[in-house]
């Protein structure tokens, strides 16, 4: 139904990886693979299919039927978000929801980021997100001492404290 919907276009699978068995009982993702390729050569003028995951879980999924692999003839690997990247992508995100970061702020996050280890599981932007949710939460908690004498700029602004 899905690849029907993308007939014509595009159809993307994120994670495509976790379609692949890992050997836990019924497991439908492997027919679904193997429907995915069968669909795919049948429509291959029809549709552009992109699957995205981690490489080594996509090297994975590549392998699990002799036929994906020559069906996706372009493979193309993008490197981790740069520090700098990672505080622009916080700060896009906190003005979305109505934060500001200081220079102080900035600061901190570059120093945060620089200490992440960027292994094959790093997040990027899903990680900045959660750095983002933990530092409102702190900025919560800092608030809460302040009381009634808290301001509208206490309640905007994000402080190097708030960091986890």
């Amino acid at each position: 139904e899905v690849f029907e919907r993308a007939r014509g276009g595009v159809l993307f699978v994120d994670e495509a990886y976790t379609l692949t068995p890992r050997g836990e009982g019924n497991d439908f993702g492997q027919e679904a693979v193997d429907t995915l390729l069968k669909l795919m050569e049948d429509h291959r003028d029809e549709v552009a299919v992109i699957v995205a995951g981690y490489p080594a879980e996509m090297d994975r999924f590549m392998d699990s039927n002799p036929g994906l692999a020559s069906r996706f003839n372009h493979r193309v690997e993008f490197p981790s978000y740069s520090d700098d990247e990672l505080v622009t992508i916080v700060t896009r995100m906190a003005a979305t929801s109505g934060y500001e970061c200081g220079p102080e702020t900035l600061t901190a996050l570059t120093a945060h980021f620089a200490t992440v280890e960027r292994d094959g599981s790093f997040g990027n932007a899903r990680y900045a997100r959660q750095v983002l949710e933990r530092m409102i939460t702190r900025q919560a908690g800092r608030l809460v001492g302040l009381g009634a004498s808290a301001t509208r700029e206490d309640f905007t602004t994000l402080l190097p404290a708030d960091l986890p």
